[in-house]
C-alpha cells in the first residue's frame, strides 16, 4: 500500500498530486497524530483516515477511504443524516465546530466521540471539503479534567504548589506558595531555592533530588525552614510537604520534567504539639523530683535533687546562690552548683549557705536584679562571637560555655532566700516566657527546701 493510499489522498482536496516525498510526509504526519482524523471532499466522500481513527473504530484506511459519509458502516442508519449534516455544515461556517455523537466500531460496538471539524479550502479559496478530528469522549474529558485540575491548583488551591524543574529551580508557582515564600510569583521563577530559604534548603533540595531519581516518597514529609522574605525578616515555618515526579507523556521512555512540590503550613499545629509534649514532660519531671526529694534527709540535698530533675531538656547548668544580706547591698553566697566544664549532678558547696565568702557580682548582675525585683530575669549573649560570649560569661562568673541565662528568685514564707540560675550553651535557644514559668515552679520547690535547711541548721 502506498503512502498516498494509506492517508487516502485524492484530487478532491488539491489541484495537484503531491510529490512522492510530500505524500509520504503527509501520511507520516497523519498517522503520527494523537487524535483520530478523517477528511471528506465536498460530496462527503472520505478522503483521509489515519491510524488513530483505525485504533478507535477498528476500520482500516482501505475500508474507510472512498466511502460516502458514515452511513451503513460507522454510524447507525437512523443517525447517519444528522451526523453527516453536522459534519459537512462546517464547510460553510467560519472557524471550527464541536459536536458529540456515537460512532460504530467494526465489531458492532458504539463509541461516543467528540469531534472538531473545519472547512478545507481549495486553491481558489472555495470550500473543497471538511476535515474532522475526533477522540473518545472519556479521553477528552480526562484531558479536560487534568487541565482544569492543573489550573485550579495553580490559581485557587489553599496549599502551596511549586513546579520545580530538573535544576531544582521553581518553574511555576501558585499564589499560596508565593505568599508563603514571601515573594511574587514571577520573582521566584528560575531562582535558586537558597536565595529564598535561609535554613532548611539542604533538606528540601535533597528531597527534590531524591524524587527526581527514585520517585515520590510513600508519605508526606515535615520540613522546618526559615524564609528570608522580601523585607529581610526571617520566619521559621514547618511545611508538611508532598512530592510527585513529573514525566513527559509524549516520550517513549520516561523523561523527568521536574517535581511537583505541594505543601501546607503546619507551624501552629506543630508548635502546639511540641508545647503540649514539653508541658507533659515537665509536669512528669516535677512529680518525679518531688517524690525523690521527699526521700532526702538533708534539705539541701533535696534542693539539689530538684534541680537535677529540672535540668533534663531544660538547661545545661544550674547554680544556687543564697542571700546573706540585703543591707547596705545585696550579698549572695554560692550554695550549690553543677560542674562548670562538663555535665553532672548539682552538688552542695555549703551547708545551707552558712559561712563562705560573698560572690563579687558586678553591678547590674542578673542575680542581684532578680532579688531586687523579687522576680525572674532573663539574659543572653545573643549572636556574639564565641570569644565575646566567653567574656560575657566570665564577667558574670558563670561557666565559659554559658550563652543564655535565667535567674529566678527563691522565696519562702514571704521573703527572698536566694537565687537559682539556669544556664544554657550555644546549642540551645534563649530562655522564653514559658521557660521562666517552669523555672519559677522549680524555684518554689527549691526555696522551700533551702528555707527548711536554714531552719534545721539554725541559719
Amino acid at each position: 500500500m502506498s503512502a498516498s493510499r494509506r492517508s487516502g489522498t485524492t484530487d478532491e482536496l488539491g489541484p495537484e498530486e503531491p510529490e512522492p516525498g510530500g505524500a509520504q510526509l503527509l501520511a507520516a504526519l497523519l498517522d503520527g497524530m494523537d487524535a483520530a482524523l478523517c477528511a471528506f471532499d465536498s460530496d462527503g466522500v472520505v478522503t483521509h483516515w489515519n491510524r488513530e481513527a483505525e485504533r478507535i473504530l477498528g476500520w482500516s484506511a482501505e475500508e474507510a477511504v472512498g466511502r460516502r459519509g458514515f452511513a451503513g458502516w460507522a454510524v447507525r442508519p437512523a443517525d447517519a443524516q444528522d451526523v453527516e449534516g453536522r459534519l459537512l455544515s462546517a464547510m460553510h461556517a467560519p472557524g471550527r465546530r464541536v459536536h458529540e455523537f456515537a460512532l460504530l466500531t467494526k465489531g458492532g460496538g458504539r463509541v461516543l466521540v467528540r469531534t472538531q471539524s473545519a472547512a478545507v479550502r481549495g486553491g481558489d479559496g472555495k470550500p473543497a471539503g471538511v476535515y474532522c478530528a475526533f477522540s473518545e469522549v472519556h479521553a477528552q474529558i480526562d484531558l479536560e479534567r487534568s487541565i482544569a485540575l492543573s489550573e485550579a491548583l495553580f490559581e485557587h488551591a489553599s496549599w502551596g504548589v511549586v513546579l520545580v524543574d530538573a535544576d531544582l529551580r521553581p518553574a511555576v508557582v501558585n499564589e499560596h506558595a508565593a505568599r508563603a515564600l514571601g515573594l511574587g510569583r514571577t520573582a521566584l521563577l528560575g531562582r535558586p531555592l537558597g536565595e529564598v530559604l535561609a535554613q532548611g534548603v539542604e533538606e528540601l533540595e535533597s528531597a527534590l533530588a531524591h524524587v527526581l531519581a527514585e520517585g515520590a516518597p510513600p508519605a508526606p514529609a515535615e520540613l522546618w525552614v526559615t524564609v528570608r522574605g522580601e523585607s529581610g525578616e526571617s520566619r521559621r515555618r514547618c511545611w508538611r510537604s508532598g512530592f510527585l515526579r513529573l514525566g513527559s507523556p509524549l516520550a517513549e521512555e520516561p523523561v523527568p520534567l521536574g517535581v511537583a512540590w505541594l505543601f501546607r503550613d503546619v507551624t501552629d499545629a506543630k508548635q502546639a504539639e511540641q508545647e503540649a509534649a514539653q508541658l507533659r514532660f515537665r509536669s512528669q519531671q516535677l512529680h518525679r523530683s518531688a517524690r525523690a526529694a521527699a526521700e532526702c534527709e538533708d534539705p539541701m540535698e533535696a534542693a539539689t535533687v530538684q534541680l537535677d530533675f529540672a535540668l533534663a531538656g531544660f538547661a545545661d547548668h544550674a547554680l544556687i546562690d543564697l542571700l546573706v544580706s540585703e543591707e547596705p547591698e545585696i550579698r549572695l553566697v554560692r550554695a550549690a552548683a553543677t560542674p562548670a566544664e562538663s555535665p553532672g549532678p548539682c552538688q552542695s558547696v555549703l551547708s545551707a549557705g552558712r559561712g563562705g565568702l560573698p560572690l563579687r557580682y558586678p553591678e547590674g548582675h542578673p542575680a542581684t536584679q532578680c532579688v531586687e525585683r523579687a522576680g525572674s530575669v532573663r539574659a543572653s549573649a545573643g549572636l556574639a562571637s564565641p570569644e565575646r560570649a566567653r567574656e560575657w560569661a566570665a564577667v558574670r562568673q558563670w561557666p565559659s560555655s554559658a550563652v543564655h541565662a535565667l535567674c529566678v528568685v527563691l522565696r519562702s514564707r514571704g521573703r527572698s532566700v536566694g537565687v537559682v540560675t539556669f544556664l544554657r550553651g550555644a546549642g540551645r535557644g534563649a530562655f522564653e516566657r514559658g521557660d521562666a514559668v517552669y523555672g519559677e515552679s522549680v524555684a518554689a520547690r527549691v526555696a522551700a527546701a533551702v528555707d527548711l535547711a536554714r531552719v534545721v541548721g539554725g541559719g
